[in-house]
């Protein structure tokens, strides 16, 4: 009888450890109606909104920075890294999307449940530290957006990004889908500034399209492979992981298989568009600093607050350092609104949590604001571009243990059932982790050696 019983309950919960419990973001689970009939199209509007906060994440103020780096540096040469840094980050959010869908659980869900506690725990205070780093490149990319824009002072301004909480609660109140709708609107205010200064800028094109092509030079040039890697480092966000095999599943998606691989597809195509948008607006990053910075000598631009002042007199408009202060201010509050998010799925998925939505919310953002704006404050204006890098090392060691465990429970056909990842997708993942995880070793060895 204890034999049939036990038999009984792995069957249920399907190569887990534990059943699954209370979902993340409970409040918002399954709250998107979606259709099971009509166009394609139809179907597909539906599902679209979660890529692009996960997008957001591919062009935070850490990526900025790189950009704006590689850019000035070495002209149009790195967009082919921007653009295989995003073909990798498309592979692995369509991970996240499958076992969102598929398992019905998060990635900290499933580390909890997949894994014992003395595994779990350690996890969740790393990506605990994972949501804190990606807070202070956001909480640093706010402030200094408010700076140039109001002459608020950086202090002041880190403590006014802690109010976003209050900007979810009440949005989530009234429906995920004006989440969604207020990323998307900074989003599109973020690539009408650059597109606008892309016009002033007047860049090469031809030296563009050359850009995405592949050059020996990369490796060849040690300089040239540093910034390379950085650029790849900092794309991969742990903190995207979590939150895309959460917010996914807001969706209504039936039971039967045929309905849940229709999701997944659906899922993934919304974000592969989005993060195509994250590409325009990285590329157009490196794109507007190789027209200003490189075309005029000045090779060694890095501060966010340093391309504000400097951009004026290059582009010949009194209007191009506004766009830039709007850019980077939309950008920073965006950040914030996922990274908030995250915190919460992190928070809920790991410890299943039994807290009001507020309280959860506003202890979440807590554990990741207050760290987040001390080191802000004690470093003051002088030390932000340090504080990005610090950041990106940061994650570099969270990663790994993000990236592992989605790989093994998505490649399971125990967990995952008839929605395993396909053979040739789990290949490409393996060698997309095995790669993220070397250029972070490599980022972290050279930061540390100095």
């Amino acid at each position: 009888m204890t034999s049939d019983v036990s038999q009984t309950a792995k069957a249920e919960t399907g190569g887990w450890r534990h059943e699954r419990r209370t979902p993340s973001l409970a409040e918002v689970f399954g709250t998107i109606k979606t259709r099971r009939s009509g166009s394609f199209w139809r179907r597909l509007a539906a599902f679209l909104g979660p890529g692009y906060l996960v997008a957001v994440g591919y062009m935070d103020p850490g990526n900025w920075a790189t950009s704006l780096a590689g850019g000035s540096k070495f002209g149009y040469a790195l967009l082919t890294i921007a653009l295989l840094s995003n073909i990798m980050a498309i592979i692995l959010q369509a991970l996240c999307a499958r076992l969102g869908v598929a398992s019905t659980r998060d990635l900290a869900q499933a580390c909890r449940d997949a894994f014992p506690r003395y595994v779990s725990w350690p996890l969740w205070a790393l990506a605990e530290l994972a949501i804190c780093a990606t807070d202070l490149a956001e909480v640093i990319g706010t402030a200094i957006g408010l700076n140039l824009l109001f002459g608020i002072p950086l202090e002041l301004g880190v403590i006014i990004t802690a109010l976003d909480v209050f900007i979810i609660l009440w949005l989530q109140n009234i429906g995920f889908r004006w989440i969604e709708a207020l990323v998307i609107a900074l989003l599109g205010v973020i690539a009408l500034c650059f597109g606008l200064q892309i016009l002033l800028a007047d860049p090469d094109w031809a030296e563009v399209i050359k850009g995405f092509a592949p050059t020996t030079e990369i490796v060849t040039n040690p300089d040239m492979l540093y910034l390379a890697l950085g650029i790849l480092g900092a794309t991969v966000m742990p903190h995207n992981l979590y939150l895309h095999s959460a917010i996914v599943q807001t969706r209504q998606v039936g039971e039967s298989i045929p309905e849940k691989r229709e999701a997944i597809t659906l899922a993934t195509i919304d974000s592969t568009i989005a993060l195509m948008f994250a590409l325009l607006i990285n590329a157009s990053i490196l794109i507007l600093a190789a027209a200003t910075f490189n075309k005029t000598g000045q090779t060694n631009v890095q501060e966010l607050g340093e391309v504000h002042s400097l951009i004026a007199p290059l582009l010949g408009s009194a209007w191009a350092p506004t766009l830039f202060g709007i850019a980077l201010l939309c950008c920073g509050l965006n950040s914030t609104v996922t990274a908030t998010l995250a915190g919460q799925v992190v928070m809920e998925g790991f410890l299943d949590i039994k807290l009001p939505p507020w309280a959860r919310r506003l202890i979440t953002r807590a554990i990741a604001i207050i760290p987040a704006a001390v080191v802000t404050i004690w470093y003051g204006e002088k030390g932000t571009a340090q504080l990005l890098i610090l950041s990106q090392v940061v994650l570099s060691l969270q990663l790994p243990f993000a990236i592992v465990p989605l790989v093994l429970f998505t490649a399971d056909k125990r967990k995952m059932g008839e929605l395993v990842a396909p053979k040739w997708v789990v290949a490409l993942a393996v060698l997309i982790a095995i790669t993220v995880i070397a250029l972070n070793i490599k980022l972290l060895y050279d930061f540390i050696a100095g």
